[in-house]
C-alpha cells in the first residue's frame, strides 16, 4: 500500500500537507487538496482508520444514531444521511450509521466502548431518552430535530411552525378555506410523542384558528392503504373539504386514490400539498403533487460542521439552526372551487 512519503512526492507537496488532508487538521487551499487526494486516487493510498485513532486518540467517527426498527428510512431521512456523509468526509470524519433504538440503554454500547468521536442524533422525541443521555455523559453530539424544550441544547431542524404557515398562506391564497392535514398514526409505538408530527400539528391547528377557520386534522396508518383510510376520515369530517395538507409521502398515492374513489378530481375537487417533501417524492404520484420540500440536503451538512466544530476547536457555542421547507408548485393545487 502506497505511504505518505509516496503521496506527498506525486503531489509535489509537503508530508505534513498530506497528513493535513487525511485528517482533516488543518485547512488546505482547494487546489492543494486536489492534487493530494488525486495523487491518493493514482497510489491507491487507503486512509488506516485504526493507526489514526491509536496516533490521536480519537477515531474520526461520527455516529449517526437512526431507530431504523422503529422509523422507516424515508427519502426526507435519506437527504440528511446522504449530505451529513458527504460533508462528514470533507472534513476528515467517518460517518457511522448507528441502527439504535429510542431508548438510552441502545447507547450503553457505542458511548462506553469509545467508538465514536462524536453523535448525532435523528428522529428527535418532544422527550428523548437518548439526548437525555448524551447530556449526563456528556458526550459531543448535535441533535437533528428538537425536545420540547431545546433551549440548553445543539440542533439544527426543520422550521415546521414557519413551513405549516408558509403552506396554509399559499392554499388559503387559492381561496381554499375548509382544509385538512393528514400525519401519520404513531400512537402506542415506540416513536409516540415524534417531534415533527407533533409540531405540525400544533402548527396546523394554530394556524387555522388564527385564519377563523376550522382545522380538520386525521391519523392513518402506513403506505397506500393508509391514505385510502385518510381520504375516508378526512370526508367523513368535512365532506366539502378542498384541499389537503399530507406530511406522509408513503401514503400520498393512496390519499389520492381514496379521493378519486369518492368521486372527487385531484385537483380540480381537491387540491393536495405534501410537506416535508421533494420534488421526487412528489412526482411519484399522479397528478405530480405540490410539495413543501424539506432542506435535508442543507441541515445534513450543517450538523456535521456544527459537530466537528465542537470536537475540533473545543467550541462550547449552541447551534440553534431552524430551516423551512420550499414551497414548489406542481399540478395537485389550483383555484378553489366550491362543492
Amino acid at each position: 500500500m502506497a505511504t505518505m512519503q509516496e503521496v506527498a512526492i506525486r503531489a509535489g507537496v509537503s508530508i505534513a500537507t498530506v497528513s493535513f488532508v487525511v485528517n482533516g487538521t488543518k485547512n488546505v487551499s482547494p487546489g492543494t487538496r486536489e492534487k493530494v487526494t488525486t495523487a491518493m486516487a493514482d497510489l491507491g493510498f487507503r486512509n488506516n482508520v485504526v493507526a489514526r485513532a491509536l496516533a490521536s486518540r480519537r477515531t474520526r467517527i461520527l455516529a449517526l444514531l437512526f431507530p431504523a426498527l422503529e422509523h422507516r428510512l424515508g427519502s426526507t431521512a435519506l437527504q440528511f444521511v446522504s449530505s451529513a456523509a458527504a460533508r462528514a468526509s470533507e472534513l476528515g470524519y467517518h460517518l457511522v450509521l448507528w441502527p439504535a433504538g429510542t431508548t438510552a440503554d441502545d447507547l450503553t454500547e457505542l458511548l462506553s466502548g469509545g467508538l465514536a468521536d462524536g453523535v448525532l442524533v435523528m428522529e428527535v422525541k418532544m422527550t428523548d431518552p437518548r439526548i437525555e443521555k448524551l447530556v449526563e455523559m456528556d458526550v459531543p453530539f448535535l441533535s437533528i430535530g428538537r425536545t420540547s424544550d431545546p433551549s440548553a441544547l445543539p440542533f439544527v431542524d426543520m422550521d415546521f411552525e414557519t413551513t405549516v404557515e408558509n403552506g396554509l398562506d399559499y392554499l388559503q391564497g387559492l381561496g381554499h378555506r375548509r382544509i385538512g392535514l393528514v400525519i401519520e398514526d404513531l400512537e402506542g409505538t415506540s416513536m409516540d410523542g415524534y417531534g415533527p408530527h407533533i409540531r405540525v400539528e400544533r402548527s396546523f391547528r394554530s394556524g387555522m384558528m388564527r385564519r377563523k377557520l376550522t382545522p380538520v386534522v386525521v391519523a392513518c396508518g402506513p403506505s397506500a392503504r393508509g391514505g385510502r383510510e385518510a381520504a375516508r376520515m378526512l370526508l367523513e369530517q368535512d365532506p366539502k373539504l378542498t384541499a389537503v395538507m399530507i406530511m406522509k409521502d408513503d401514503s400520498t398515492f393512496g390519499l389520492v386514490s381514496g379521493l378519486t374513489s369518492a368521486g372527487l378530481s385531484v385537483p380540480d375537487d381537491v387540491s393536495i400539498l405534501a410537506v416535508a417533501s421533494s420534488n421526487e417524492s412528489g412526482a411519484a404520484t399522479e397528478p405530480v403533487l405540490s410539495t413543501m420540500n424539506a432542506p435535508g440536503h442543507e441541515l445534513g451538512g450543517l450538523a456535521v460542521e456544527a459537530l466537528v466544530a465542537r470536537l475540533d476547536t473545543g467550541s462550547t457555542e449552541l447551534p440553534h439552526v431552524l430551516l423551512p421547507c420550499v414551497l414548489n408548485v406542481a399540478d395537485s393545487t389550483v383555484v378553489a372551487r366550491e362543492r
